[in-house]
């Protein structure tokens, strides 16, 4: 009985935050590196607008496929010489029609304005730096309560998440990797970073709703886990059930997880950790950049 109220209970919190009904997630995308920048833009021109124009643009992707959902890696930056690199991995909800625009239209939740907001940061921060973000649709996040409810869609999205992690990594051996998901992203980024290449040295959760572990201590040694969690987001509400199918367990924000947390200040909601102004917006680039926001990130 305890733990079917406890199912009941995650049910309810999820269907509050007004989430629809899933569809059927469709194949990963593969990783790919520089070299698929002319296959992509050949394919936004065929998929007309607005793909069309993003390629019209100059806008450079990895993967650009418009098929169900569709699946899209923005580069923003020079990924070929890079030296410090940022994936971003989005949450529930996300798809290539919104990509640009946000879920429901509202510009903060989408992939490539964080990419871009984090990009533009980075270069405001260090100049010289040399780095670069990707905003990675890579995967088919859950579309609503009976997906989201598992990690089923996540465990898959962290399969393709590896494949660009390594490939990064064969091809910038020098290079420093940090992972940054978003809402359900946060759960993606945590799965995938357990078999991630070692170039992979910082994971950040912003408004995470779980980890695949209970603790941070119990991820990859050397790996650093830090986590942002606003007193006004919603994902507080989410309870921290795991059973069987069900549930993510302990929240990434929750102080007894034990990651290193990010400060908050300026950030609205579920949506605002990389608003520019943001106060966590300015401590990920300093992880980004390996910096801060303590003596030890580096």
């Amino acid at each position: 009985m305890r733990r079917r109220g406890a199912a009941r209970f995650a049910l309810s919190a999820l269907l509050g935050v007004n989430l629809v009904l899933p569809t059927r997630p469709e194949p990963v995308a593969a990783a790919g590196f520089v070299e698929a920048y002319p296959v992509s833009a050949a394919a936004m021109r065929a998929a007309g607008p607005p793909y069309a124009d993003w390629a019209a643009d100059g806008r450079r992707f990895l993967v650009f496929d418009p098929r169900g959902d569709g699946r899209a890696v923005e580069v923003l930056g020079d990924l070929a010489g890079a030296d410090r690199i940022a994936v971003l991995v989005p949450g529930v909800g996300s798809t290539l029609a919104d990509f640009d625009s946000g879920l429901g239209g509202v510009a903060r939740r989408a992939p490539a304005v964080q990419a871009t907001q984090l990009y533009a940061q980075v270069r405001a921060t260090d100049p010289t730096a040399r780095v670069a973000v990707l905003a990675w649709l890579g995967y088919d996040p859950p579309d609503g309560v009976l997906t989201a409810v598992s990690d089923a869609s996540a465990r898959r999205g962290a399969t393709g998440l590896v494949g660009l992690l390594r490939e990064l990594a064969a091809r910038r051996p020098t290079a420093t990797i940090t992972v940054i998901g978003h809402s359900y992203g946060a759960l993606v980024a945590a799965l995938a970073a357990t078999h991630a290449p070692a170039q992979v040295a910082d994971v950040v959760s912003l408004g995470g709703v779980g980890a695949g572990v209970q603790r941070a201590a119990d991820l990859r040694d050397g790996l650093r886990f830090w986590a942002a969690e606003a007193p006004s987001d919603w994902i507080r509400r989410v309870p921290p059930v795991r059973l069987p199918g069900l549930g993510y367990g302990r929240r990434p924000g929750d102080p007894a997880f034990g990651a290193r947390p990010l400060p908050v200040d300026g950030v609205s909601g579920h949506d605002g950790y990389l608003a520019t102004g943001s106060a966590t917006l300015v401590a990920v680039t300093a992880v980004v950049l390996g910096t801060g926001p303590v003596e030890d990130v580096r």
